[in-house]
């Protein structure tokens, strides 16, 4: 599905004969664009750090559009580009310090949190004037009630992927409970995040998706431990090579990337839980203190361009928040449900809000608790695994009367 838009494009340039598709694709959507707004760094040296989620981005595979080179060649601004795995990894990169981005993509609960702890940066709109094709249902939100740190980037919902050949048929697949059964012991990934794992918990106890006290968090963790000797891994971009080569039958993930996973594994399928699930919104913002703000801005009025944004969604499966960027994709990706739910499903479907420092705190500990085992597991199971290498290798060496040293790991 991701491929259609890259695959009509490239279509198109074969007729045109030699011009590389890269280059014509660039130069195609530049024409359409302010030149003069977006060469005002040209020859000045300048670079930008951007920070996203993993695979989250166009980038030119499968003839796909490189995003970020498309926007160094038409700006002459560098892009260093690298990822984080959750918004907890995000944010506590950035409360350490010495982190130096200009761009960073968190989502909605985080921004919140993020703005309340004065880490990001108000944006000057004059400088992202594309903010007029945003969805104006999906500015204003609770987390940045006035669009003043974030434009969205991408929205979606949290489903349950399954595979057709593993979960049984008379399986009920519609149901939270599904990542809690014994059937499929030892097949089930979890998210490895502590507020989409409680999320799914609270949902699945009756409670609200953001805890209100400490009792429903204690009742969750409770039910996460139950889960614990059913699940297989805890998992965030680990599931994709997971789910595609069938090593798994079911897991909770974002509703973008399962449809990349469906594209790879046909035999995989989503369903959306009736007791309601997570729906988000990812904006971009600018840090606190970043150096190269003007130029963070234009990148983020840059990924709002119509064409960038269509091709962008379209390769990596989430949701646009562009309206003109949703004209331009084709039928099968917009009439899919997975990417654009129901309005039943979105109105049984809740975002996450900042959560008060002491519930937040209470949730970490919940977390960590339940990861505690694990980790004192792996602490003593890694220099017991070497000691037994090592001791097995002399033993080799031994024997055999060789002087060389041996390493079997």
């Amino acid at each position: 599905m991701k491929k259609i838009f890259a695959a009509a494009l490239a279509a198109a340039l074969a007729l045109l004969g030699s011009v590389s598709a890269l280059a014509f694709d660039h130069q195609a959507m530049f024409e359409g664009m302010d030149t003069d707004y977006y060469t005002r760094f040209q020859g000045q040296d300048i670079s930008i750090n951007v920070y996203n989620w993993g695979e989250y981005i166009s980038n030119g595979e499968d003839d796909s559009l490189d995003v970020n080179a498309a926007f160094e060649e038409l700006t002459g601004i560098k892009v260093n580009y690298t990822f984080y795995a959750t918004n907890e990894e995000l944010y506590a990169k950035l409360r350490a310090g010495g982190s130096n981005y200009d761009v960073i993509i968190p989502s909605d609960y985080m921004i919140g949190r993020m703005v309340k702890e004065d880490m990001l940066e108000p944006l000057n709109k004059e400088n992202i004037p594309n903010l007029k094709y945003i969805d104006p249902s999906l500015l204003g939100m609770p987390y940045d009630p006035d669009t003043a740190y974030s434009i969205p980037y991408t929205w979606g919902t949290v489903v349950l992927i399954y595979n057709t050949t593993l979960v049984s048929p008379d399986t009920d697949v519609e149901t939270w409970d599904l990542l809690w059964n014994e059937d499929y012991k030892g097949n089930i990934l979890m998210f490895n995040n502590p507020r989409d794992a409680y999320g799914i918990a609270l949902k699945k106890l009756g409670f609200p998706l953001n805890p209100e006290n400490q009792e429903q968090i204690d009742k969750a963790t409770a039910l996460l431990k139950e889960q614990k000797p059913l699940v297989q891994a805890y998992v965030m971009d680990e599931i994709f090579d997971k789910m595609a080569a069938g090593e798994a039958a079911v897991a909770p993930y974002y509703a973008g990337d399962a449809l990349t996973m469906i594209d790879d594994n046909p035999d995989l399928a989503a369903s959306f839980p009736r007791e309601g699930t997570n729906i988000f919104v990812d904006g971009m913002c600018i840090p606190k203190g970043a150096k190269q703000k003007e130029a963070a801005e234009m990148y983020i009025n840059f990924m709002c361009e119509p064409e960038v944004g269509a091709a962008n969604c379209e390769y990596i499966g989430y949701s646009t928040p562009n309206t003109a960027s949703l004209e331009l994709l084709d039928a099968e990706i917009t009439s899919n449900p997975t990417a654009y739910p129901s309005q039943e499903v979105i109105s049984n479907a809740t975002y996450f809000s900042a959560l008060s420092d002491d519930l937040n705190k209470a949730l970490d500990a919940g977390w960590k608790e339940l990861l505690a085992d694990d980790e004192s597991f792996t602490f003593w199971l890694v220099p017991a695994l070497l000691l037994v290498a090592v001791i097995a290798s002399v033993a080799v060496v031994v024997r055999r009367a060789r002087k060389k040293k041996r390493e079997s790991y």
